[in-house]
Protein backbone atom coordinates (compact mmCIF):
# COMPACT_ATOMS: atom_id res chain seq x y z
CA UNK A 1 0.00 0.00 0.00
CA UNK A 2 1.54 3.49 -0.89
CA UNK A 3 1.84 6.08 1.96
CA UNK A 4 -1.48 7.85 0.78
CA UNK A 5 -3.69 5.12 0.71
CA UNK A 6 -2.25 3.92 3.85
CA UNK A 7 -3.38 7.67 5.39
CA UNK A 8 -6.60 7.27 3.37
CA UNK A 9 -7.35 3.93 4.77
CA UNK A 10 -6.51 4.87 8.50
CA UNK A 11 -9.06 7.92 8.00
CA UNK A 12 -11.68 5.73 6.69
CA UNK A 13 -10.86 2.99 9.84
CA UNK A 14 -11.32 6.26 12.03
CA UNK A 15 -14.42 7.62 10.10
CA UNK A 16 -17.45 5.50 12.05
CA UNK A 17 -20.45 6.06 13.98
CA UNK A 18 -23.37 8.34 13.17
CA UNK A 19 -27.00 6.97 13.19
CA UNK A 20 -28.92 5.85 9.92
CA UNK A 21 -30.90 8.46 8.00
CA UNK A 22 -32.64 8.25 4.65
CA UNK A 23 -33.52 11.82 4.19
CA UNK A 24 -31.55 14.92 3.02
CA UNK A 25 -30.28 17.58 5.31
CA UNK A 26 -29.76 21.25 3.61
CA UNK A 27 -26.89 23.31 5.51
CA UNK A 28 -25.98 26.84 3.93
CA UNK A 29 -21.72 27.56 3.81
CA UNK A 30 -21.47 30.77 6.36
CA UNK A 31 -23.49 34.19 6.56
CA UNK A 32 -23.10 36.14 3.71
CA UNK A 33 -22.10 33.29 1.14
CA UNK A 34 -24.83 31.57 -0.80
CA UNK A 35 -23.16 28.00 -1.74
CA UNK A 36 -26.00 25.30 -0.36
CA UNK A 37 -25.01 21.95 0.37
CA UNK A 38 -27.50 18.55 0.68
CA UNK A 39 -26.62 15.73 2.79
CA UNK A 40 -27.58 12.39 3.41
CA UNK A 41 -26.32 10.27 6.59
CA UNK A 42 -24.92 6.71 6.37
CA UNK A 43 -25.77 3.61 8.24
CA UNK A 44 -23.55 3.56 11.15
CA UNK A 45 -20.85 1.58 9.81
CA UNK A 46 -20.67 2.94 6.56
CA UNK A 47 -18.00 4.94 5.11
CA UNK A 48 -19.06 6.04 1.76
CA UNK A 49 -15.38 6.06 -0.48
CA UNK A 50 -15.96 6.46 -4.11
CA UNK A 51 -18.65 7.68 -5.92
CA UNK A 52 -20.25 8.41 -9.82
CA UNK A 53 -23.08 9.64 -11.55
CA UNK A 54 -25.15 7.50 -13.80
CA UNK A 55 -26.67 8.73 -16.65
CA UNK A 56 -30.29 8.78 -15.34
CA UNK A 57 -28.94 10.96 -12.32
CA UNK A 58 -28.57 8.35 -10.10
CA UNK A 59 -25.75 8.56 -7.72
CA UNK A 60 -23.52 5.67 -6.52
CA UNK A 61 -20.89 5.56 -4.13
CA UNK A 62 -19.22 2.29 -2.68
CA UNK A 63 -19.00 1.74 0.88
CA UNK A 64 -16.09 0.41 3.35
CA UNK A 65 -16.15 -2.23 5.35
CA UNK A 66 -19.88 -2.71 4.56
CA UNK A 67 -21.53 -5.62 2.22
CA UNK A 68 -23.38 -3.05 0.32
CA UNK A 69 -23.47 -0.83 -2.46
CA UNK A 70 -25.03 2.54 -1.96
CA UNK A 71 -27.25 5.24 -4.27
CA UNK A 72 -29.25 8.07 -4.27
CA UNK A 73 -31.74 8.32 -6.20
CA UNK A 74 -35.04 10.72 -5.87
CA UNK A 75 -33.80 12.18 -3.07
CA UNK A 76 -33.48 8.78 -1.09
CA UNK A 77 -30.25 6.76 0.02
CA UNK A 78 -30.32 2.97 -0.51
CA UNK A 79 -28.70 0.46 0.40
CA UNK A 80 -27.50 -2.66 -2.17
CA UNK A 81 -26.35 -5.32 -0.82
CA UNK A 82 -23.23 -7.03 -2.13
CA UNK A 83 -21.86 -10.78 -1.44
CA UNK A 84 -19.81 -9.84 0.29
CA UNK A 85 -17.88 -7.14 2.60
CA UNK A 86 -16.12 -4.34 0.51
CA UNK A 87 -12.46 -3.67 1.66
CA UNK A 88 -11.05 -0.20 0.19
CA UNK A 89 -13.61 -0.15 -2.38
CA UNK A 90 -11.79 2.59 -3.97
CA UNK A 91 -12.62 2.02 -7.71
CA UNK A 92 -15.92 2.61 -9.28
CA UNK A 93 -17.44 4.01 -12.81
CA UNK A 94 -20.52 4.00 -14.29
CA UNK A 95 -21.87 2.05 -16.80
CA UNK A 96 -23.57 1.75 -19.80
CA UNK A 97 -26.42 -0.07 -19.11
CA UNK A 98 -27.51 2.31 -15.63
CA UNK A 99 -25.13 0.57 -12.98
CA UNK A 100 -21.66 0.34 -12.49
CA UNK A 101 -18.63 -0.95 -12.29
CA UNK A 102 -16.64 -1.41 -8.98
CA UNK A 103 -13.36 -2.84 -7.56
CA UNK A 104 -14.07 -5.80 -4.83
CA UNK A 105 -10.27 -6.46 -3.07
CA UNK A 106 -11.87 -9.16 -0.45
CA UNK A 107 -13.00 -10.80 -3.07
CA UNK A 108 -10.18 -10.28 -5.66
CA UNK A 109 -11.94 -9.31 -8.36
CA UNK A 110 -13.41 -6.20 -10.38
CA UNK A 111 -17.47 -6.33 -10.12
CA UNK A 112 -21.08 -5.34 -12.11
CA UNK A 113 -24.21 -4.44 -10.35
CA UNK A 114 -27.06 -4.20 -12.17
CA UNK A 115 -29.58 -1.19 -11.57
CA UNK A 116 -31.61 -4.12 -10.08
CA UNK A 117 -28.50 -4.76 -7.31
CA UNK A 118 -27.70 -7.75 -9.38
CA UNK A 119 -23.64 -8.32 -8.83
CA UNK A 120 -21.60 -10.39 -11.49
CA UNK A 121 -17.79 -10.85 -10.37
CA UNK A 122 -14.62 -11.29 -12.68
CA UNK A 123 -12.05 -12.70 -10.66
CA UNK A 124 -8.51 -12.00 -10.81
CA UNK A 125 -5.49 -14.44 -10.96
CA UNK A 126 -2.98 -13.25 -9.11
CA UNK A 127 -2.25 -14.58 -5.37
CA UNK A 128 -2.91 -11.31 -3.59
CA UNK A 129 -4.75 -8.13 -4.66
CA UNK A 130 -4.92 -4.78 -4.28
CA UNK A 131 -6.82 -2.47 -6.57
CA UNK A 132 -7.20 1.53 -6.84
CA UNK A 133 -9.11 4.00 -8.83
CA UNK A 134 -11.62 2.78 -12.10
CA UNK A 135 -12.85 4.30 -14.72
CA UNK A 136 -15.09 3.14 -17.53
CA UNK A 137 -14.35 4.13 -21.14
CA UNK A 138 -16.79 4.99 -24.00
CA UNK A 139 -16.61 1.49 -25.76
CA UNK A 140 -18.17 0.05 -22.11
CA UNK A 141 -14.35 -1.33 -20.96
CA UNK A 142 -13.86 -0.64 -17.08
CA UNK A 143 -10.15 0.30 -17.03
CA UNK A 144 -9.05 0.16 -13.21
CA UNK A 145 -5.16 0.44 -11.62
CA UNK A 146 -3.82 -2.89 -10.54
CA UNK A 147 -0.51 -1.92 -7.94
CA UNK A 148 -0.02 -5.60 -7.39
CA UNK A 149 -0.02 -6.70 -10.97
CA UNK A 150 2.18 -3.48 -11.64
CA UNK A 151 -0.29 -2.88 -14.17
CA UNK A 152 -3.33 -0.48 -15.76
CA UNK A 153 -5.77 -3.35 -17.07
CA UNK A 154 -8.68 -3.44 -18.69
CA UNK A 155 -11.73 -5.89 -18.60
CA UNK A 156 -14.01 -6.27 -21.45
CA UNK A 157 -16.51 -8.63 -22.27
CA UNK A 158 -14.97 -11.01 -19.44
CA UNK A 159 -11.16 -10.62 -20.16
CA UNK A 160 -8.54 -8.97 -18.42
CA UNK A 161 -5.82 -6.98 -20.81
CA UNK A 162 -2.72 -5.89 -18.61
CA UNK A 163 -0.57 -3.05 -19.50
CA UNK A 164 2.41 -3.55 -17.66
CA UNK A 165 5.12 -1.13 -16.70
CA UNK A 166 8.61 -2.19 -16.09
CA UNK A 167 9.11 -0.04 -12.47
CA UNK A 168 7.80 -2.49 -9.65
CA UNK A 169 8.10 1.13 -7.55
CA UNK A 170 4.93 2.52 -9.76
CA UNK A 171 1.91 2.00 -7.36
CA UNK A 172 -0.54 2.94 -9.90
CA UNK A 173 -3.37 4.92 -8.35
CA UNK A 174 -6.05 7.56 -10.44
CA UNK A 175 -7.05 6.26 -13.99
CA UNK A 176 -8.58 8.27 -16.42
CA UNK A 177 -10.12 7.55 -20.01
CA UNK A 178 -9.78 9.89 -22.73
CA UNK A 179 -12.97 10.22 -25.50
CA UNK A 180 -10.52 9.06 -27.96
CA UNK A 181 -9.93 5.81 -25.33
CA UNK A 182 -6.58 6.54 -24.81
CA UNK A 183 -5.79 6.16 -20.71
CA UNK A 184 -4.15 8.37 -18.53
CA UNK A 185 -3.08 6.96 -14.88
CA UNK A 186 -1.29 8.11 -12.07
CA UNK A 187 2.51 5.91 -10.94
CA UNK A 188 2.76 7.14 -7.21
CA UNK A 189 6.25 5.35 -6.56
CA UNK A 190 7.64 6.83 -9.96
CA UNK A 191 6.17 10.39 -8.97
CA UNK A 192 4.62 10.06 -13.33
CA UNK A 193 2.12 9.95 -15.43
CA UNK A 194 1.55 6.55 -17.30
CA UNK A 195 -0.05 6.85 -20.85
CA UNK A 196 -1.61 4.09 -22.61
CA UNK A 197 -2.52 4.62 -26.35
CA UNK A 198 -5.52 3.40 -28.48
CA UNK A 199 -2.75 0.68 -30.04
CA UNK A 200 -2.14 -0.23 -26.48
CA UNK A 201 1.69 1.23 -26.45
CA UNK A 202 2.75 2.38 -23.09
CA UNK A 203 4.92 5.33 -21.88
CA UNK A 204 5.13 7.28 -18.80
CA UNK A 205 6.17 11.23 -18.25
CA UNK A 206 7.65 12.26 -14.78
CA UNK A 207 5.88 14.51 -12.50
CA UNK A 208 8.71 17.63 -12.52
CA UNK A 209 7.62 18.35 -8.53
CA UNK A 210 9.64 15.61 -6.57
CA UNK A 211 7.59 13.73 -4.18
CA UNK A 212 4.35 15.07 -5.40
CA UNK A 213 2.36 12.08 -5.03
CA UNK A 214 0.14 12.29 -8.15
CA UNK A 215 -3.41 10.70 -7.13
CA UNK A 216 -6.35 11.03 -8.49
CA UNK A 217 -6.73 11.58 -12.40
CA UNK A 218 -9.39 13.39 -15.18
CA UNK A 219 -9.04 14.33 -18.92
CA UNK A 220 -11.03 17.99 -19.32
CA UNK A 221 -12.89 18.66 -22.59
CA UNK A 222 -9.63 19.99 -24.37
CA UNK A 223 -7.58 17.02 -24.02
CA UNK A 224 -5.94 18.12 -20.98
CA UNK A 225 -4.55 15.96 -18.25
CA UNK A 226 -5.57 17.07 -14.68
CA UNK A 227 -4.17 15.45 -11.80
CA UNK A 228 -4.04 15.75 -7.79
CA UNK A 229 -0.29 16.22 -6.47
CA UNK A 230 -1.47 15.13 -2.95
CA UNK A 231 1.55 15.94 -0.83
CA UNK A 232 2.14 19.21 -2.79
CA UNK A 233 -1.79 20.34 -1.96
CA UNK A 234 -1.34 21.64 -5.89
CA UNK A 235 -3.68 20.63 -8.44
CA UNK A 236 -2.10 20.26 -11.60
CA UNK A 237 -2.44 20.52 -15.44
CA UNK A 238 -0.21 18.68 -18.14
CA UNK A 239 -1.00 19.28 -21.72
CA UNK A 240 1.67 19.64 -24.60
CA UNK A 241 4.49 18.21 -23.06
CA UNK A 242 4.08 20.94 -20.09
CA UNK A 243 2.46 20.70 -16.57
CA UNK A 244 1.35 23.77 -14.92
CA UNK A 245 0.19 23.70 -11.17
CA UNK A 246 -2.26 24.98 -9.11
CA UNK A 247 -1.75 25.54 -5.11
CA UNK A 248 -5.10 24.83 -3.43
CA UNK A 249 -4.39 27.64 -1.03
CA UNK A 250 -4.05 25.91 2.03
CA UNK A 251 -1.26 23.69 3.52
CA UNK A 252 -2.25 20.09 4.76
CA UNK A 253 -5.57 20.02 2.77
CA UNK A 254 -5.09 17.18 1.04
CA UNK A 255 -6.81 17.35 -2.07
CA UNK A 256 -7.96 14.09 -2.88
CA UNK A 257 -10.77 13.31 -6.24
CA UNK A 258 -10.94 14.57 -9.39
CA UNK A 259 -13.49 15.59 -11.77
CA UNK A 260 -13.86 18.14 -14.62
CA UNK A 261 -16.72 20.00 -15.85
CA UNK A 262 -17.97 20.33 -19.18
CA UNK A 263 -16.46 23.75 -19.26
CA UNK A 264 -12.99 22.94 -18.43
CA UNK A 265 -14.02 23.73 -14.20
CA UNK A 266 -12.07 21.31 -11.88
CA UNK A 267 -13.97 19.91 -8.63
CA UNK A 268 -11.87 18.58 -6.10
CA UNK A 269 -12.28 17.31 -2.61
CA UNK A 270 -10.30 18.75 0.46
CA UNK A 271 -9.99 15.88 2.87
CA UNK A 272 -8.59 17.56 5.68
CA UNK A 273 -9.82 21.12 5.01
CA UNK A 274 -13.32 19.74 4.98
CA UNK A 275 -14.19 21.30 1.90
CA UNK A 276 -14.35 21.21 -1.70
CA UNK A 277 -12.33 23.09 -3.79
CA UNK A 278 -13.05 24.81 -7.69
CA UNK A 279 -10.53 25.74 -10.12
CA UNK A 280 -11.11 27.73 -13.19
CA UNK A 281 -9.52 30.39 -15.13
CA UNK A 282 -6.59 29.86 -12.88
CA UNK A 283 -8.11 30.25 -9.41
CA UNK A 284 -8.69 28.19 -6.49
CA UNK A 285 -11.75 28.58 -4.97
CA UNK A 286 -12.44 26.56 -1.51
CA UNK A 287 -16.12 25.91 -0.05
CA UNK A 288 -16.34 24.29 3.28
CA UNK A 289 -18.56 22.15 4.49
CA UNK A 290 -20.66 23.66 7.40
CA UNK A 291 -20.41 20.29 9.39
CA UNK A 292 -17.41 19.24 11.82
CA UNK A 293 -15.03 16.67 10.81
CA UNK A 294 -16.34 16.57 7.22
CA UNK A 295 -13.89 14.80 5.50
CA UNK A 296 -14.92 13.97 1.43
CA UNK A 297 -12.75 12.08 -0.33
CA UNK A 298 -14.32 11.44 -3.59
CA UNK A 299 -16.35 13.66 -6.08
CA UNK A 300 -18.53 13.54 -8.98
CA UNK A 301 -20.66 15.76 -11.40
CA UNK A 302 -24.02 15.31 -12.63
CA UNK A 303 -25.70 16.75 -15.64
CA UNK A 304 -26.70 19.98 -14.12
CA UNK A 305 -23.46 20.69 -12.43
CA UNK A 306 -24.40 19.96 -8.73
CA UNK A 307 -21.14 18.29 -6.91
CA UNK A 308 -21.33 15.39 -5.26
CA UNK A 309 -18.84 13.96 -2.75
CA UNK A 310 -18.39 10.60 -0.38
CA UNK A 311 -17.38 11.50 2.67
CA UNK A 312 -15.20 8.70 4.60
CA UNK A 313 -17.02 10.26 8.19
CA UNK A 314 -20.86 9.18 7.04
CA UNK A 315 -21.82 11.20 4.74
CA UNK A 316 -22.68 11.36 0.88
CA UNK A 317 -23.39 15.28 -0.16
CA UNK A 318 -24.50 17.69 -2.78
CA UNK A 319 -22.95 20.94 -3.67
CA UNK A 320 -25.50 22.81 -5.19
CA UNK A 321 -24.68 24.40 -8.61
CA UNK A 322 -27.42 27.18 -8.56
CA UNK A 323 -26.14 28.50 -5.38
CA UNK A 324 -22.54 29.22 -6.21
CA UNK A 325 -21.77 32.25 -7.30
CA UNK A 326 -20.52 32.73 -11.29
Amino acid sequence: MTRFRARAASLVALALGGAIGAGAVAWSLLPGQSARFVEYKAEPMDVPTAITVAADGTVWFTVDPSAAIGRVRDGHLERLPTPGPNLEPLGLGAAADGGVWYTDNAAHAVAHMSRDGVVSRFGLETPSVQLARLSVAPDGAAWFAEPTGYSVTRLKDGAFTRHVFSSPRGAPYGVAVAPDGTVWATLQGDNQLLHVTSDGEVDTIDVPRRGALPSDIAVGPDGSVWFIEFRADRVARYNHGRVEEFDVGEQGAAPSGLAVAPDGTVWFAMLRAGSIGRLRAGRVERFRIPRDHARPFSVALDRAGNVWYADISGYVGRLEAASLRR
